[in-house]
């Protein structure tokens, strides 16, 4: 608070006058302060010497020097603490607060320099030199004169509670000095960029300089203000907002249209009463939907809250009533859906009795495991047909994040339940049939294992308090049947294998391919393509020319697309009105197909020594195999291509081995060994081939080369080979024996001991293959050879 003026006489009182030379000047350090020519401002004063340089000033009218110090925290500056260019400034008044506080009130006069300081004065005083401003005037002052000045209107305009009086004070402005001194001693900069500006005599620098800072506070006031802007626009919006809707209420009550918040939560209410809920999950919706009636419509959450409830609402809890499960009828559906497969069909039929006999019983999870197209889906919607139930598909493949089996948390914005909770809604009832499509497709990723997930889903002793993370309180998914596909069981973890029953689906014979197109693929892309019967037909030698040259694959997915060609084809005469009728046989296939894409080179390729058709296993079924093997001039290197795998390498050179043991046995001249290269090659070089099955095959096309014995050209062969010569068991034996029946072979050479696979080979399979049965290699080798070998010598 500002005080009268001290009594002269008093102050004079209290301090001693000391002799100052006229043409010193007493010096006044300053912490934080640079006053600036021309400006009038408070400066306190605390330091006992500076109270006597300002009191002994004031006796004697003189002008004092406002210095600013260097180092802030000297007490007692030296002349070494302070800088060298000061303010001359008059003191306008002293004032005294009533906390003992002194303050003086200056106005600037002029810079100065100081020369050097007296030395023995109780405070500082130094000879200073006065540097008058210099009267420049040029255009560019001129210019920089008004830029500065309209910044400076700008920026006081943009502070906030600024006086108006300012903008007065800086528009009455006509020295360009002046102007620089006073926006510079009004702007918030640093005391040492204020010294730098007051030691610029140049005032083109000088107004330069200023016009930069000046600048840069300019962008962060235009900023600030934008804030402000946005930030009081908001809020008034959201007032706004919240005042027309308490108008409305108002306006409805006066109606008497009722409140219509209250309506919704009674339907809410009465809605929850009629899900028959679980009690833990009924005491959560009603917590909800209390929840729900206090909050604004216009709550974010309020949104979120809502689709909470309607998936509680909607999802079928209470337990269905059992259908009873007709056998004979289920036999009946499963004989007109699928053609063949007959143990699989009696597993299923076992699966529909238990379920007949202990309908709440724990029934296991059947797991389909086959290539591609051999009917895995079809057969879980016949189980739902059989079983009177609805059928739901969840597709895995791809799935690599846990939250789509449990659900999201309602924490996040988009949350849904998992795609287990989202096949039962869609279902509409607990006791659907659920197919869990290509179970072996899921993957891992950052966001969890989905698989691990699958475990409580697909154990029959916790999936009836299965939790969801979306809905937070348990579903019981015990009265779902469950029904998995696979490819390949390679990739499924082992824990979640032990949950599910294994049931293997072959490829299918060629016979049984031809009754699969005749009963369903021709009738069903007749009605894909528009087609009648009487429209249209396809002869049963063009549906086996079709088999054998247009496709080779374990299922009939290629066949269908084969057939739908073929009647697409015809469907175009139709339409062209140039025929009524067109039956299609084997002759018309080249026109429409184009020639034959496989043919029967299995006679060709092993008519010559050196080679032997193995039996291989893909994840799409089995497959023929070839193994070439001839011999080079060398110094003995075995040279092995076709991109083997490591174990599939090892098997050639065991064979190799295991030639070289029995050279007398096989009539062999083991010097051949020594000036030859043998070079084996497994055509196909662009598909990777590894495993141990090919042992036999491999020792087979060795014996062969060496021998000039050639392989029978209707046999192929499959086995693990050891060097003592035993045929070791391999895996696959069913689908390697359907793709030699499929390849037109009449004999295949298998481990005896997987004789325990031969109930497994299908019947149309065994019917067409004469099997033998291999102990050691050379029960191979006297099967593999033709009976009349040409007569040409063994290698010497």
């Amino acid at each position: 608070m500002a005080m009268p003026p001290v009594n002269e006489e008093h102050a004079a009182s209290e301090a001693a006058p000391v002799a100052i030379p006229a043409d010193a000047l007493i010096i006044v350090p300053v912490r934080n302060t640079v006053l600036f020519p021309g400006v009038v401002a408070p400066i306190t004063i605390a330091r006992p010497k500076s109270i006597a340089a300002a009191q002994q000033a004031l006796r004697e009218q003189r002008p004092i020097g406002i210095l600013l110090q260097r180092n802030i925290e000297a007490n007692d500056p030296g002349p070494e603490d302070l800088y060298r260019i000061c303010t001359v400034a008059n003191i306008v008044r002293y004032i005294t607060g009533p906390d003992e506080t002194h303050h003086i009130i200056c106005q600037g006069v002029q810079r100065g320099r100081v020369l050097d300081f007296l030395p023995g004065t109780p405070f500082p005083a130094a000879r200073v030199l006065h540097i008058p401003e210099p009267a420049t005037s040029s255009p560019e002052i001129e210019a920089r004169f008004l830029n500065l000045q309209q910044q400076a209107i700008e920026a006081i305009r943009l502070l906030p509670q600024a006086p108006p009086e300012l903008v007065g004070a800086f528009q009455s402005v006509t020295s360009p000095a002046a102007l620089a001194d006073l926006a510079t001693s009004y702007m918030d900069i640093k005391p040492q960029d204020k010294q730098e500006i007051l030691e610029t005599i140049d005032l083109s620098l000088r107004m330069e300089k200023v016009s930069h800072y000046l600048a840069e506070r300019l962008e962060v006031l235009r900023l600030t203000a934008e804030i402000g802007q946005k930030t009081k626009a908001t809020f008034d919006e959201r007032q706004r907002e919240a005042i027309l809707r308490e108008q409305m209420a108002t306006i409805q009550r006066q109606l008497g249209e009722g409140d219509g918040k209250a309506q919704e939560v009674a339907e809410l209410n009465e809605a929850i009463a009629k899900a028959q809920m679980p009690a833990e999950a009924e005491s959560q919706a009603r917590k909800e939907v209390r929840r729900y009636e206090r909050m604004p419509e216009s709550a974010a959450e309020a949104g979120m809250v809502r689709s909470y409830l309607d998936w509680l609402i909607e999802l079928p809890w209470s337990s269905p009533a059992e259908k009873e499960i007709d056998i004979p009828e289920a036999r009946r559906v499963l004989d007109e859906d699928h053609f063949g497969l007959e143990k699989i069909k009696s597993r299923i039929i076992e699966y529909l009795a238990v379920r007949k006999l202990a309908p709440q019983g724990k029934a296991p999870i059947l797991c389909f495991v086959g290539p591609p197209g051999v009917g895995k889906t079809s057969l879980g919607q016949s189980i739902a047909r059989a079983m009177g139930r609805p059928f739901v598909r969840v597709s895995l493949g791809g799935v690599h994040d846990e939250a789509e089996i449990r659900g999201h948390r309602r924490t996040y914005i988009g949350a849904l339940p998992g795609n287990i909770i989202q096949a039962i809604k869609k279902a509409g009832s607990r006791n659907c049939v659920m197919m869990l499509d290509e179970i072996d497709k899921m993957g891992r990723g950052i966001q969890g294992d989905p698989s691990a997930a699958m475990l409580e889903v697909l154990d029959p002793e916790q999936n009836s308090t299965f939790r969801d993370n979306y809905l937070g309180v348990p579903f019981d998914l015990s009265r779902v049947a469950f029904i998995a596909t696979a490819n390949m069981l390679d990739t499924v973890p082992g824990p979640l294998l032990d949950r599910m029953e294994i049931i293997s689906l072959p490829g299918y014979t060629e016979d049984e391919k031809l009754e699969i197109a005749r009963r369903y693929l021709v009738r069903r892309q007749l009605e894909a393509n528009g087609l009648k019967p009487e429209q249209a037909e396809i002869d049963v030698e063009a549906l086996r020319l079709m088999i054998k040259g247009y496709t080779r694959e374990a299922g009939v997915r290629a066949l269908e697309r084969e057939i739908g060609k073929v009647l697409r084809h015809v469907a175009v005469q139709i339409a062209e009105g140039s025929s009524s009728r067109v039956v299609v046989a084997a002759k018309d296939l080249t026109g429409v197909l184009g020639q034959p894409r496989f043919e029967n080179e299995i006679a060709m390729r092993t008519s010559v020594p050196g080679v032997a058709t193995g039996l291989a296993w893909t994840p799409v079924g089995g497959d023929i195999l070839f193994i070439e093997a001839t011999r080079i001039p060398g110094k003995g290197a075995l040279i092995l291509t076709g991109q083997l795998g490591e174990v599939m390498r090892e098997s050639a050179q065991a064979a190799l081995t295991l030639v070289k043991s029995r050279v007398a046995q096989l009539g062999i001249d083991p010097s051949v060994f020594e000036k030859s290269d043998i070079h084996v090659h497994v055509p196909a070089g662009a598909t990777p081939k590894d495993g141990p099955s090919a042992g036999v095959a491999m020792f087979t096309a060795l014996a062969s080369l060496l021998t000039s014995r050639t392989v029978r050209s209707d046999t192929a062969m499959t086995g693990e080979i050891s060097l003592r010569g035993l045929v070791l068991p391999v895996g696959g034996i069913k689908e390697k024996v359907v793709a030699a029946a499929a390849a037109g072979l009449t004999r295949v050479m298998l481990p005896a001991r997987n004789r325990r696979d031969f109930d497994e080979i299908p019947q149309g399979a065994r019917d067409k293959l004469e099997f033998i049965w291999l102990e050691r290699v050379d029960d191979a080798i006297a099967a593999a050879f033709e009976e009349n070998a040409p007569t040409i010598a063994a290698a010497r």
